[in-house]
């Protein structure tokens, strides 16, 4: 399996329902630094995995969505724990649509899988697969 990844950040505020959370169910801000890899079994006709250049720019572009936003405002998220977990499917899933409208270029239909991992920290992260 060949990938790539590229990387950007996204900086939010949340907070969350339940005492699982602690402190947490508090409104609090978050620094994600995100990785989004893209995966295919064999190379497309340039021999790359997918244009590094649109990766990266349309990761960006999902990305902006959620920069600086209160997730709890956001209607799209109303009543939903914007976990790590939960913010690395919705990314990935807003990179497939990407893919699957033409974003990524014609060779990125070849792509049988993306993963983005969003890093809570240095020691801590969380991340989602799904296929393409």
């Amino acid at each position: 399996m060949f990938s790539i990844t590229v990387r950007d950040h996204v900086m939010v505020a949340h907070s969350f329902r339940g005492e699982v959370f602690g402190p947490a169910q508090r409104l609090h801000g978050a620094t994600f630094v995100v990785d989004a890899r893209f995966k295919r079994t064999d190379l497309d006709a340039d021999n790359i995995v997918v244009d590094i250049g649109l990766a990266t720019s349309e990761l960006g572009t999902v990305l902006a969505a959620l920069n600086y936003r209160n997730l709890d405002e956001v209607p799209e998220f109303e009543g939903v724990n914007t976990s790590t977990e939960f913010l690395a499917k919705h990314i990935a899933d807003r990179l497939a649509e990407r893919v699957h409208a033409g974003a990524l270029g014609e060779g990125a239909k070849g792509l049988s899988a993306i993963e983005v991992t969003l890093h809570e920290s240095h020691v801590a992260w969380a991340s989602y697969e799904r296929a393409l």
